[in-house]
């Protein structure tokens, strides 16, 4: 497929580089947490040695991505989208009567730029955890490190207002990022017209939609390509729900091109509406799990960088898709068994149009039913996904 009327997007779910990978890192927050069960961001990286062993530290801005690297390189995306899952701030006042508190270090910021991060969406449920101060320094970190930040914001219209790409050819990419209640964002976080804060959707109703996409459009010209990026539904369960699959069409009859969905820790169903991508759930990308047990049937361990290559009219050529998982909070390829899994893991979701085909090469590639019913590949020819089905 000729890359020069494609564009090439790298997509995945959240990063969240505070806490116990902040302490791996050169330069570290101080660890006292308000957790119920753990009170030091260092017994995270304990966990992570008892489930795999020892690990030399600190751990280099480069180095926690790990395999992803290669991968990023080898295929040089024009845009690198990722949802950051904490506040990046050296502030101590966390946000009262919240159980979790993300941050990471500002001098730690450099582990962005390493993996040419160019947007990052900050409407999620970390972003205040150390309160206005650490917003205003979230954001102050990223700008001074060429960062786009989108989501959050001084007041409501910095936090609507898009990131913009110029990507050549006289093209622009338009990246709005956007939350919602259902994935636990406290109501207090919405952005108002004096006040920081996030851009948090009352509800998932076609009115609300409606109001997004007018607010898409006003931004939109012609020739743009739009992605919106959104925080939203419960960390566990598969299930997508009927109210975020009508938000979802709505935007994309709104103008949107892509959808861009975060929250879960594990990798939800992908849908191909109208020719347009859908991602209902990214899943966990780098986080400090390892070692903490439960939800194993979701296998929150596994992740993918999903690579979704455009048409200039925001149709979907291709989507490919690299399986990962996290060891001694570095990136690196999944084993064969865990590829396996998330393919099947996507076909479960079939009733969503989509399925996912396991090469040789140990990556996966996003078929979906065309508009006559049958089942398309990534490259447009039939495809085998639809036998035995």
């Amino acid at each position: 497929m000729a890359r020069d009327d494609l564009l090439l997007l790298f997509l995945c779910g959240d990063v969240m580089t505070g806490r116990g990978l902040d302490q791996a890192l050169p330069f570290h927050c101080a660890p006292g947490l308000y957790e119920p069960f753990l009170k030091d961001a260092r017994e995270y990286l304990s966990l992570a040695e008892d489930a795999q062993g020892p690990f030399r530290r600190p751990l280099g801005f480069a180095e926690i991505w790990g395999d992803a690297l290669g991968e990023l390189e080898r295929r040089s995306p024009d845009l690198r989208l990722i949802n950051l899952e904490t506040s990046i701030t050296a502030s101590g006042q966390a946000w009262e009567g919240k159980g979790v508190h993300y941050r990471m270090h500002p001098e730690n910021a450099p582990c962005l730029t390493a993996a040419g991060i160019q947007c990052c969406s900050l409407a999620n449920n970390h972003v205040l955890d150390w309160g206005y101060e650490g917003l205003r320094e979230t954001l102050a970190t990223l700008a001074r490190a060429g960062v786009k930040a989108v989501g959050a914001g001084e007041d409501a219209s910095q936090a609507q207002a898009p990131a913009i790409f110029d990507v050549g050819r006289g093209r622009r990419v338009l990246v709005f990022g956007l939350g919602a209640l259902t994935s636990g964002i406290p109501f207090e976080w919405q952005a108002g017209s004096a006040w920081p804060g996030v851009w948090l959707l009352p509800d998932l109703s076609l009115e609300t939609a409606a109001e997004v996409g007018a607010h898409i459009r006003s931004h939109r010209r012609a020739g743009d390509l739009v992605i919106v990026s959104i925080h939203w539904g419960p960390n566990w369960g598969f299930e997508v729900g009927a109210d975020e699959r009508k938000f979802a069409h709505a935007l994309v009859d709104a103008g949107a091109d892509l959808i861009h969905g975060h929250s879960s820790h594990h990798v939800r169903g992908i849908e191909v509406y109208r020719r347009r991508l859908i991602l209902y759930g990214c899943g966990d990308f780098l986080d400090d799990y390892e070692g903490i047990s439960g939800h194993e049937a979701f296998r929150g361990d596994l992740g993918l960088m999903y690579f979704a290559a455009l048409r200039t009219d925001g149709e979907l050529a291709e989507l490919e898709l690299v399986p990962t998982t996290v060891r001694h909070f570095r990136v690196v390829r999944a084993d064969a068994e865990g590829a396996r899994w998330l393919r099947d893991a996507l076909n479960a979701q079939d009733r969503l149009g989509t399925g996912a085909e396991l090469g040789a090469d140990g990556r996966l590639k996003l078929v979906w039913a065309d508009s006559e019913g049958g089942w398309a590949c990534a490259t447009g020819t039939s495809s085998s996904f639809s036998e035995g089905r």
